[in-house]
C-alpha cells in the first residue's frame, strides 16, 4: 500500500508560512505568487480569494492588480520552499523508511505494515497543519492511485478499489499525473 502526502499550492504556502503574521492583508485576503526569476514574471499560484476576484495563473502582475486592487503579490522563496519540503519529508519518515520526494510539496511512501493507515496519515496531516501547512493525504494500492486520492482528499482519502473509484472521475482529474515532475 502507498500513500501520497500533498501540499496544494506548495509555492504559495511556503512563501506565506512565516510571513502571515506580518502581512498587511489577512491570509484570507487575495494573494498571488510570482516567480521573480522568470523572464516575464506571471502569477503562478493564488489563493481562493484572489481566484474569486478574477485573478488567474498566467496573468502579469499588472493584469492581476487590474482585476483586484487589494491583491497582495508575493515572490517565490527558494529558502522557504526548501524548509517546507524538509518538514514534509521529516513528517513522511515518521510513517515508514520507504519515502520518496516525488516533487515540490509531494512525497510518496510505501507501507509494509498496513494497519491503521488512515489514522497514521491523518496524524501526519495534522502535524503539518500545526506547522501552518495545509496538506492532503491519499492511500492506494499503487503510487499513482495514492497520488490521485491525495488530490481529491479532504484531508485524507483511501482508495481500495481503483477500478470502481476511477470509473466515474472526469478526464481532467485522471490527467493530473501527467503534470507531475
Amino acid at each position: 500500500m502507498f500513500a501520497t502526502i500533498y501540499i496544494p499550492n506548495f509555492y504559495l504556502q511556503a512563501a506565506l508560512r512565516h510571513g502571515a503574521a506580518h502581512l498587511s492583508t489577512s491570509p484570507s485576503g487575495p494573494i498571488a505568487l510570482i516567480d521573480e526569476q522568470a523572464k516575464k514574471p506571471v502569477i503562478i499560484q493564488l489563493n481562493a480569494s484572489a481566484e474569486l476576484a478574477g485573478v488567474r495563473p498566467g496573468m502579469t502582475p499588472s493584469q492581476a492588480l487590474a482585476r483586484c486592487l487589494s491583491l497582495l503579490i508575493k515572490p517565490r522563496s527558494d529558502l522557504q520552499e526548501k524548509s517546507v519540503q524538509e518538514i514534509l519529508l521529516e513528517q513522511a519518515f515518521t510513517l515508514t523508511p520507504y519515502v520518496e520526494a516525488t516533487g515540490p510539496g509531494l512525497c510518496t511512501v510505501q507501507f509494509t505494515d498496513t494497519r491503521h493507515l488512515i489514522a497514521k496519515v491523518s496524524r501526519v496531516v495534522a502535524r503539518l497543519a500545526a506547522c501552518q501547512l495545509m496538506a492532503q493525504g491519499g492511500l492506494g494500492p499503487a503510487p499513482d492511485t495514492s497520488f490521485l486520492a491525495a488530490h481529491l482528499a479532504r484531508p485524507v482519502l483511501q482508495m481500495d478499489d481503483p477500478e470502481k473509484f476511477l470509473a466515474p472521475l472526469p478526464i481532467e482529474i485522471l490527467t493530473l499525473g501527467l503534470d507531475r515532475a
